[in-house]
C-alpha cells in the first residue's frame, strides 16, 4: 500500500486537529434512468468530503471510474489543505465512510495522523447531497431524444462522407417537400465549400432564408442578431475537444482532419427562441427525414450538379420512420433543386459580373483587391519533380506540359489563410483564368521611390497587383535576376501557386497538402505589356 512520505505527515499533522466529524464517499455521478444515457455530465466518479459538524462542503473531484483509491486521498488532502470557502485549513478527529474498502485503505494511509476511521452504513449529508444531484441529472434534457440519438448521428457522419459542400455552394438551394409534423418545405443550403464551416441549414421557410441573407448584406443589421433571426434546424461539424487543444493549427480545415476527430452538432435556431443545441421529439423526425432525404439525393444527383451549372432536378423518396408515438412507417418526400432561387441569392450577394466590366479591360488600371495585405510572398523556384506531384495532387491546375528545362518552374507563391485563398481562386476564374505574371516599373513622384511592381494579368486583360517592391531592395534585385533567368530558360514559361496555412506551423514554408491551385502561364516582360510606368498619383476630395 502507498503511503505519505515523512515530510508530507508532518506537514499535515501542523494542520489544527479541529473536533469536527467528516463524512466521505465516492459515487458515480448519475442516477438509475442516466446509467444508458451518452451525457458528459453522467459520466465519472464524484468524490465528495463534507464536514457533517458545520454542514459545508470542504472537497470535491470528478474523476475517472479507472482510478483507484489514492484519487480518494488526493481529494481528502486537499480538503485538509486548501478547503474550499468558507472552510479553514486543518484536518478531522473523525472520518466516516460507507465503503468498507476505502475505510480499510484509509486506515492504513492515515494511521500517523491520529485521525479515527470509521464505518457507517448511512451518511445523511452526503446522501442527500447525491440525491439532489441525481434530482439535477434527471432534469436535463438530453441533445437529441435517446430513440434517435445514435441514428441521427449515424445519419450525420454519412454527410460528412458524402461532402456535398465539394459540389453545393451555399446559394444553390435544395427544396425537401416533407408535409409532417407541420412542416411543409424545408429549404436547405450546404456549407462548407469555402473551408470555414461545415454543415447544412434547413430553413423553415423560403423567407427565412432570404430575410437572413438581406440582413447580413446589409451594414446596419449586426451578424449576431442576423443569425439568431434565423428559423431553421442546424447539423454543423466541429473538432472533437477543439479548446483543450492550444497546439491546434488556427488555420486548420477540418476537411484534412481524420472523421475520429470530427463531432456532429444537431440544433435549432428561431426568433423567439434563439439558438439551442438540443432537438425535441418532433424537430429529430424532421432533421432525421431531411438528412435522409438529402443524402439519397446527393447520392443520386451528385455528378450532374456537379458538372452542370446547377440544373433543374427532383426526386420523390420515400423515408423510412423509427418507432414513435404516431406509429408512421414512412414519409413521402420530394427534393428539388432550385435554380431560380440560386440567381436570385447569387444577385442578392453580388456574385455575378458586371456587363459593363466584361466589356472594359481596362488595361491601364491597376487594382490591389485581389492579394490580401497580410499574404506571404515568395519568388522562387520549384523542381520539376515536385511540380509533377503538386500537379496532381493540388485541385485546381491550370496550365499546359512545358518541358522541364533548368532547375524548375520559377514561380510566386502567395500564401494566406484558406478562405481567402478560395477567394484569390475563385476571383481570377471569375476574370476568366490568369493569362501572364508580370513585372513593371512604378514610381512615386511624391516620395521619390522607385518600384518593381508584380502583377498578374487575366484573361479579361485586367492587372492585379500582388507585391510592390523597392528597386533599390538587394534581395528582391537578386530574386528578379533569377527569376529572369529561370524564365528564359523554360521559354517564358511560370507560375502562380496559391496556398493555404499562413496562421499555422508551415507559416511562409508551406507543403504540398497546403497549396490549393496552380496556374502555370507565361511570364511577360514590361516592354511585351507596353503600359509604360505605373505612377501612383494622389487623390484630393472633391470640393
Amino acid at each position: 500500500m502507498t503511503s505519505f512520505n515523512r515530510s508530507t505527515n508532518r506537514r499535515l499533522k501542523n494542520l489544527t486537529q479541529m473536533d469536527s466529524i467528516w463524512e466521505g464517499d465516492r459515487r458515480p455521478l448519475s442516477s438509475p434512468t442516466q446509467q444508458n444515457r451518452d451525457s458528459e455530465d453522467s459520466q465519472g466518479d464524484c468524490i465528495l468530503w463534507v464536514d457533517g459538524s458545520q454542514g459545508i462542503v470542504r472537497g470535491m473531484d470528478i474523476v475517472s471510474p479507472s482510478l483507484g483509491p489514492e484519487a480518494v486521498v488526493r481529494t481528502l488532502m486537499r480538503a485538509m489543505e486548501h478547503p474550499h470557502s468558507p472552510a479553514k485549513p486543518g484536518r478531522p478527529q473523525k472520518i466516516v465512510v460507507k465503503d468498507r474498502e476505502i475505510q480499510f485503505y484509509l486506515r492504513g494511509v492515515l494511521q500517523d495522523l491520529d485521525i479515527t476511521i470509521e464505518y457507517s452504513p448511512e451518511l445523511p449529508l452526503i446522501d442527500e447531497m447525491f440525491r439532489s444531484f441525481a434530482d439535477i441529472i434527471d432534469s436535463q434534457v438530453p441533445n437529441l431524444p435517446p430513440q434517435y440519438a445514435q441514428l441521427l448521428t449515424e445519419k450525420a457522419y454519412q454527410v460528412w462522407k458524402a461532402a456535398p459542400w465539394n459540389f453545393l455552394e451555399e446559394q444553390q438551394i435544395l427544396s425537401i417537400e416533407i408535409n409532417k409534423w407541420d412542416v411543409g418545405t424545408l429549404y436547405a443550403s450546404v456549407m462548407g465549400m469555402l473551408g470555414m464551416e461545415y454543415g447544412i441549414l434547413f430553413y423553415r421557410s423560403e423567407d427565412s432564408l432570404k430575410r437572413f441573407r438581406a440582413d447580413v448584406m446589409e451594414d446596419g443589421e449586426g451578424l449576431e442578431e442576423a443569425f439568431l433571426k434565423q428559423d431553421c434546424i442546424f447539423l454543423t461539424f466541429d473538432q472533437v475537444n477543439e479548446d483543450e487543444d492550444e497546439d491546434e493549427d488556427e488555420d486548420e480545415d477540418l476537411a484534412d482532419l481524420p472523421i475520429s476527430e470530427i463531432e456532429p452538432t444537431f440544433g435549432n435556431i428561431h426568433p423567439l427562441e434563439g439558438l439551442r443545441s438540443v432537438l425535441y421529439e418532433e424537430e429529430a423526425l424532421v432533421a432525421l427525414v431531411a438528412t435522409e432525404s438529402l443524402l439519397r439525393f446527393v447520392r443520386d444527383y451528385r455528378h450532374q450538379i456537379y458538372e452542370e451549372d446547377f440544373p433543374p432536378l427532383n426526386k420523390r423518396y420515400r423515408i423510412p420512420i423509427p418507432d414513435n408515438d404516431e406509429e408512421i412507417k414512412s414519409v413521402s418526400v420530394r427534393v428539388s433543386t432550385l435554380p431560380e432561387l440560386a440567381a436570385d441569392l447569387e444577385e442578392m450577394a453580388g456574385l455575378g459580373l458586371d456587363e459593363d466590366e466584361l466589356d472594359s479591360p481596362g488595361l491601364h488600371s491597376l487594382r490591389d483587391d485581389l492579394i490580401p495585405d497580410d499574404s506571404f510572398l515568395n519568388l522562387g523556384v520549384i523542381s520539376w519533380e515536385m511540380l509533377n506531384s503538386l500537379r496532381q495532387e493540388v485541385k485546381i491546375h491550370v496550365g499546359e506540359e512545358i518541358k522541364p528545362v533548368g532547375d524548375g518552374l520559377p514561380v510566386i507563391l502567395i500564401q494566406t489563410s484558406r478562405p481567402k485563398a478560395k477567394t484569390i481562386i475563385e476571383n481570377i476564374q471569375a476574370a476568366g483564368g490568369l493569362k501572364a505574371i508580370c513585372f513593371n516599373p512604378g514610381a512615386n513622384p511624391l516620395e521619390g521611390e522607385r518600384y518593381d511592381l508584380g502583377l498578374l494579368q487575366t484573361e479579361n486583360e485586367e492587372l492585379f497587383l500582388f507585391g510592390e517592391f523597392l528597386d533599390h531592395d538587394p534581395t528582391h534585385v537578386e530574386a528578379r535576376k533569377k527569376w529572369n533567368q529561370r524564365c528564359e530558360k523554360t521559354n517564358g514559361y511560370c507560375g502562380l501557386i496559391i496556398a493555404k496555412g499562413l496562421t499555422g506551423a508551415s507559416r511562409g514554408n508551406p507543403q504540398l497538402k497546403d497549396m490549393m491551385a496552380l496556374f502555370e502561364v507565361r511570364s511577360l516582360s514590361a516592354q511585351d505589356l507596353g503600359i509604360g510606368t505605373l505612377q501612383l498619383m494622389p487623390q484630393f476630395p472633391k470640393s
